[in-house]
């Protein structure tokens, strides 16, 4: 089933959630690797330009995202939570959306603002124009900070969420995991 049941997640949410999360995580590995002081400047550039066409990427599933979760239905929470775990499941999904569509626009303001006026081309094909705002060295520096703020606030949020899902899957037992893998409530 493509969309949301009533209990379970569908295919389109799965997709797009486990897609986002994977790319989200090479991003992180890569930023940490393409800042090293001792790699060498023509392969940090090509690293660079390979974080800028992921980060795109991420931004574009993450607003094909936030128009499927508006369209789309929300299963309802696993039986057996509080109301302040079911408040703060939905705090933390609605903050890492936010995130997903934050970090990556704020990557793209860095690129935007650099006064190196490098052209962002995703993938060497699709040339992105930079954002509306004037290059400088301290804008540059503004947003590099940003995005790497929101980059470590996003990795704790991802942490959090995950440690939860395990928590919820292995002992709690109630199938939250379960249901973002195979699209169904999975109890055991």
């Amino acid at each position: 089933m493509l969309l949301n049941g009533h209990e379970t997640f569908g295919w389109g949410t799965i997709i797009l959630h486990w897609m986002i999360a994977l790319l989200i995580l090479g991003l992180i590995v890569l930023g940490f690797i393409m800042v090293r002081p001792d790699i060498d400047p023509e392969l940090q550039f090509s690293l660079y330009q390979w974080h800028k066409s992921f980060g795109m990427t991420v931004l574009a599933l993450s607003v094909i995202r936030v128009i499927w979760w508006l369209t789309n239905r929300h299963p309802a929470s696993v039986k057996g939570l509080s109301p302040l775990e079911a408040r703060s499941a939905s705090a933390v999904h609605l903050l890492l959306l936010a995130m997903t569509i934050a970090v990556p626009l704020a990557g793209w303001a860095v690129a935007s603002t650099s006064t190196l006026g490098i052209p962002t081309l995703v993938f060497n094909r699709v040339l992105v124009p930079h954002l509306p705002l004037r290059p400088s060295a301290e804008a540059e520096a503004f947003w590099t900070t940003t995005h790497a703020l929101l980059a470590y606030g996003m990795g704790g949020l991802v942490v959090l969420h995950m440690v939860a899902a395990f928590h919820h899957e292995f002992i709690r037992r109630d199938g939250v995991l379960s249901r973002m893998i195979r699209g169904s409530l999975g109890k055991r």
